[in-house]
This record gives C-alpha cells, structure tokens and sequence, in this order.
C-alpha cells in the first residue's frame, strides 16, 4: 500500500509544470520593457483604455510566471501585454519573476 503511495505521489509530481530556476540579477538587463508602467506608483495607462497599471513588486514569482505566461498565450487580453510577454522566453520569465517577487521590492 505505501508503495503504490510512493508511485503515485512521485508520478503526481513529475506531472507538474517545470518552471526555470530564476536569476534576479539576470533580471536586472530584461526589466526596461517592465519598469516603465510597473515602477511607477498609482500610473494608469491610456492604451487600449484607461487601465490602472499593478505594481507587480512583491507578487510571488508563480504568479507572474504564471500571468506572463497566460499573457503570451493570449488567455489575458491586454494588448501591450500580451505583446512584451510573447518577447520573453521561460527563463526571463522566471529571472523577472524572481526580481519582482518574493521580497516585496524590485532589486535595485
């Protein structure tokens, strides 16, 4: 019976996504397209509308993968969005994920 537990549980986990190890300092060459609208507190955008920009500081870094990634799929439907998140490969993904979150500050 532990056994057939073991299998399971080993076979669940190999079935779970592999995210890329993130590197924040990598991050710190990728960020430009990142800080423009991100780094600014209470900025709101007026592409495609008036869009109140979310400080992604502090986020943990599953999530922004995981918004990065619906973004480049094109599950969320913000345009400028969609268009920077379709540059980044996995692994910037995981480096600016790694910058912004976790610590609830950008690393400067």
């Amino acid at each position: 019976m532990r056994m057939s537990l073991a299998l399971a549980l080993l076979a669940f986990i190999a079935a779970l996504p592999a995210y890329a190890q993130g590197n924040a300092g990598a991050a710190k060459a990728k960020n430009s397209m990142c800080i423009g609208c991100h780094g600014i507190p209470m900025y709101k955008t007026a592409f495609p509308e008036v869009y109140s920009v979310p400080m992604i500081a502090g986020q943990t870094p599953d999530y922004i993968v995981k918004a990065l990634q619906a973004y480049r799929a094109g599950e969320r439907s913000h345009p400028s969005m969609q268009g920077v998140a379709k540059s980044l490969s996995d692994q910037d993904m995981a480096d600016l994920a790694a910058y912004y979150g976790g610590t609830g500050k950008a690393v400067k």
